[in-house]
């Protein structure tokens, strides 16, 4: 029951809200979440068909687009399959995306698990430091390999004075899949670490009070639990396998193992006269390619409501115990590390500060600063640097607000395209960096008005926020996913419409997935360099274009201090935005 007073003032009694429900502006009578909605569906359509359409359209045109005139046609297809290597590259390519999806699994998975659910010594440090390799461009973490495990490097002629001979080869496909997976490991452990963290501890507290050990609950109640993570991982590594292009190109190229991106490289960037239709059907097959990854992966996460594990109330968890197996498990993680990341990293900074770096000499006698200094005298160096952390942090805070927006449509939304609004998200992972960059170049040359955009660093953040999108998201939802839909039922209950949802209840508690969206996106935006070799001008290259440019001219020293660089800046980033994360891992 309740009583008015005077001045129109309702009071509450028991059972009845203490406020009226809010009511929220509506703009030509449409509410705010249904506009935000659209605006987020109309955004990325634009975003992702912007250079896709210009390639599909090049890809049955029998001259390049910046030809008047012009027929349509489907020989650009019959070319291409009638290309005799071009069936060899469609097998080499799948041998390396699969073989480094399933490396990068059995190295990330057990990990991730390792650390964040067990009882693991330096369980903290080995966590921090599984990370290392995602912060190394791969052009540079390639150039490490080989200085260390190439036919000539460091560790080859030790093993070859051994034993007499190299047990491994790098410069194979075998050697191109171990070498990505290092470098790409840290996003699936991310994903999974992030999951595990978040979730509800209460199904392993059920599994050991019915006398479960250890090791069962681990692999019958945690690892199943990982679903959602794994498969957004390995859509998104399968995705990124298929477009790479600095490994392949190091290792490929001097034994003519050629790749989906090499084979791009090679009839686009090197050719004196490139075959643009050829090019455009090249895109078109692996775009189908990676459309079909992402029906699999929604057919597989269809019921992802058997992997909720956050809800309104939860319990801490209880780090197991593995006994004597947690030292092999730190052993392993030590191997990893030291010989996946560390070395690589310490013969990278050797070779910046050495004229020459060989096993047939000491890198002591010959120590200097001239690498950097070379760097420093001259400004288009310098304006790389600069360019490369404008474009990061800009596209970084860009691209992950945008990822969070889809991913709440997508997955927590009433929009009747909810589902079209995921496939445009994870679209980008069809798209390579090299047409990528293509696209957006014919993209900006053909739109009017657009032409004021080409050569700039706005240019720059696009086509790489565009890269970085399915990163985003892919980081951003399996936390989504494990967060029950009663608590968007309460606040519903409460008043609260679709928008005001998501800043009464989900913001707190996406809040570590999108710090972690926005530290992927900022070190992919720092190592991206492809998209940018079609749409940088002289004073808008990054320090990926830079450092291809002097690979190529061969001035390896130049190019390891300028990677080095990279890495101080992206660890200081990584290190603020933990800073600023400290006390709110519980979200």
């Amino acid at each position: 029951m309740t009583t008015t007073s005077t001045d129109k003032i309702v009071r509450p009694t028991a059972g009845r809200s203490a406020l009226p429900a809010p009511k929220y502006p509506r703009v030509f009578g449409v509410g705010r979440g249904r506009l935000v909605q659209y605006g987020v569906f109309i955004l990325l359509a634009l975003f992702v068909l912007a250079p896709i359409v210009p390639i599909l359209y090049q890809s049955f045109r029998d001259r390049p687009l910046y030809e008047a005139g012009g027929i349509l046609t489907a020989d650009n297809y019959g070319k291409l399959f009638t290309d005799a290597g071009f069936g060899q590259v469609i097998l080499n390519t799948a041998i390396f995306a699969f073989g480094t999806t399933v490396l990068t699994l059995l190295i990330a998975i057990p990990m991730a698990v390792l650390v964040v659910r067990t009882r693991l010594p330096f369980g903290r440090l080995l966590g921090l430091s599984m990370q290392w390799p995602f912060f190394i461009s791969s052009l540079i973490l390639g150039f490490g390999w080989i200085t260390l495990y190439g036919p000539a490097g460091f560790v080859s002629v030790q093993f070859r004075q051994l034993l007499g001979f190299v047990p491994w080869n790098l410069y194979s496909l075998g050697g191109m899949a171990v070498t990505e997976a290092v470098g790409l490991a840290p996003i699936a452990y991310v994903f999974c670490a992030n999951a595990l963290r978040q979730s509800d501890a209460s199904l392993e507290s059920a599994a050991r009070v019915c006398g479960a050990g250890p090791l069962r609950i681990l692999f019958q109640v945690v690892v199943p639990m990982l679903r959602p993570p794994i498969v957004y991982s390995s859509i998104l590594i399968f995705s990124m396998s298929l477009e790479t292009l600095s490994v392949p190109l190091l290792y490929g190229t001097p034994v003519r193992i050629e790749v989906f991106s090499t084979f791009l490289y090679t009839n686009g960037l090197q050719s004196i006269s490139p075959d643009y239709g050829i090019l455009g059907a090249a895109s078109t097959l692996i775009l189908a390619v990676t459309i079909g990854t992402v029906a699999i992966q929604a057919k597989v996460l269809k019921n992802a409501q058997r992997f909720i594990s956050v809800r309104g109330k939860a319990t801490r968890p209880r780090l197991l115990d593995l006994g004597w197996i947690r030292w092999i498990a730190v052993v392993a993680i030590v191997i990893y590390i030291i010989f996946g990341a560390l070395l690589p990293i310490l013969g990278l900074i050797f070779r910046s500060f050495t004229m020459i770096f060989t096993p047939l000499q000491n890198p002591f006698e010959s120590l200097t600063l001239s690498n950097y200094e070379r760097v420093f005298t001259f400004p288009v160096y310098v304006q790389s640097i600069t360019n490369s952390i404008v474009v990061a942090v800009v596209g970084a805070i860009l691209v992950s607000v945008l990822a969070l927006l889809a991913v709440l449509v997508a997955r927590r939304s009433p929009f009747k395209f909810a589902r079209s609004v995921e496939y445009l998200a994870l679209a980008p992972q069809a798209m390579p960096g090299i047409i990528v960059g293509i696209g957006f170049f014919w993209a900006f040359a053909l739109t009017p008005g657009g032409g004021w955009i080409q050569g700039t660093l706005v240019a720059v953040i696009i086509a790489f926020g565009l890269r970085a999108l399915p990163t985003a998201f892919g980081s951003i939802a399996p936390a989504i996913m494990q967060i029950g839909n009663e608590l968007d039922n309460a606040a519903r209950t409460s008043g609260a419409d679709w928008f005001g949802t998501f800043f009464r209840i989900l913001r707190t508690l996406l809040r570590p997935a999108f710090v972690g969206a926005i530290i992927l996106v900022f070190v992919t935006m720092m190592k991206e360099y492809s998209a940018a070799l079609f749409l940088s001008s002289a004073n808008t290259g990054v320090i990926g274009t830079t450092m291809l440019d002097l690979w190529v001219q061969g001035n390896t020293g130049s190019v390891a201090s300028l990677a080095t660089i990279q890495i101080a800046i992206t660890a200081v980033f990584v290190a603020v935005a933990s800073l600023f994360m400290k006390g709110h891992t519980d979200a």
